[in-house]
């Protein structure tokens, strides 16, 4: 795949990678996880003063002018350097849904307070009998007067605990997998009934099970029509997918780099055991995955804005191949590395959780190997 990068991109690109290198090495977000808040707000603030934040909206909506090759580029330095910060769960999500189904005063009063990094958002879409399937809910939305009246739970929400504002989905008419009837609200995280349990997840960031008992919002908390939202909920988590590829490829990048710089330094016999050629054919399957990976990202990235079949089958087999690739390469990068790779202290082991993380995230292996069977 030729892929050729515009000036304004590769300047992007090197704006993250400079930050990144200068404040986020290895020791230093091993500490920050351990903190009891596990983020620094002020990588967050910069993030936003340097633009990041900004990268993928339009400038009508006070961005930047970009849009998922942005984000593809930010995610994969992020990926790299196992950034913990919300950008996915904000900027990608939130962000999406307000670009793509917000009103013009939705779109005014809240994407300024996202692109200024004054505001935290989660997706709260996930429910434990729902599995992956996006239109599986039992959260309700009853019309109450002018507004709804939401009540439900939603587990394993990314980056709540740091979030003001929450997206939810929640069904306002039909059967509880029917894919008509789902809507999506915006819902304040500090709204009366609104109770949340946090706690850290196994790759060091956090997330939260939240409870609505008969949360009250306004008519203008409804994200595009009513009862209609999961074709847009479809969209967002693809684009989401597309992001989250990015990241698991600067994942798998440093796998490889950790991996090769390591077997040229580890003797056994006497001689480095990069010179072993049945590890050699190891490092090569890993690099090859790595490639393919890099190729399905692309490609993912650049067919969001095509039909939804399309899109649905660009992303789902954007997913089935980094999470092959990512099991393929965190296990070899772990074993190469012999016993040091189950250690805390060393990254290889953190870049492995994360990679299986970002597999379990809007549909594993097996999940989207299906869905892309039904797109096709």
């Amino acid at each position: 795949m030729d892929f050729s990068f515009t000036e304004e991109q590769t300047l992007l690109r090197n704006t993250v990678q400079s930050l990144l290198a200068d404040k986020y090495d290895f020791d230093t977000r091993r500490k920050v996880t351990k903190t009891a808040d596990g983020w620094r707000p002020e990588m967050w603030a910069q993030f936003a003063e340097l633009g990041l934040l900004a990268a993928p909206f339009s400038e009508e909506l006070g961005g930047l002018g970009g849009g998922a090759i942005e984000n593809m580029i930010i995610m994969e330095e992020f990926g790299r350097h196992l950034v913990v910060e919300p950008y996915v769960e904000t900027v990608v999500i939130a962000g999406g849904f307000l670009r793509e189904g917000g009103t013009a005063a939705q779109q005014e009063a809240l994407i300024p307070g996202i692109v200024g990094g004054e505001t935290v958002w989660a997706f709260a879409y996930a429910e434990p009998q729902g599995r992956y399937n996006l239109a599986d809910l039992t959260t309700t939305a009853k019309k109450d007067g002018a507004g709804y009246t939401i009540n439900g739970y939603k587990a394993v929400v990314l980056g709540a605990p740091w979030a003001q504002k929450l997206i939810v989905t929640a069904r306002t008419s039909g059967g509880q997998r029917d894919r008509d009837g789902v809507s999506v609200f915006i819902v304040d995280k500090s709204a009366p009934g609104v109770s949340t349990r946090d706690y850290p997840t196994v790759d060091g960031r956090r997330a939260s099970e939240i409870t609505f008992e008969n949360v009250k919002v306004g008519a203008d908390a409804l994200i595009g029509a009513e009862g209609k939202g999961l074709p847009l909920v479809e969209k967002i988590t693809d684009e989401a997918i597309a992001a989250l590829s990015a990241e698991a490829i600067g994942c798998m990048k440093e796998l490889n780099t950790a991996t090769v710089e390591y077997c040229k330094t580890r003797k056994q016999f006497g001689v480095p055991i990069g010179k072993f050629q049945v590890l050699q054919h190891r490092m090569v399957d890993m690099f090859m995955a790595y490639e393919q990976s890099v190729s399905m990202t692309y490609m993912v990235n650049l067919k969001l804005g095509e039909s939804d079949a399309e899109r649905t089958k660009a992303a789902a087999g954007a997913k089935v191949q980094i999470g092959k690739a990512g099991r393929f390469v965190g296990q070899q990068a772990v074993q190469l590395h012999g016993g040091m790779g189950m250690t805390d202290e060393l990254n290889v082991g953190h870049y492995f959780k994360r990679l299986t993380m970002i597999d379990t995230q809007f549909g594993n292996v097996d999940y989207q190997l299906k869905r892309y069977s039904e797109a096709a």
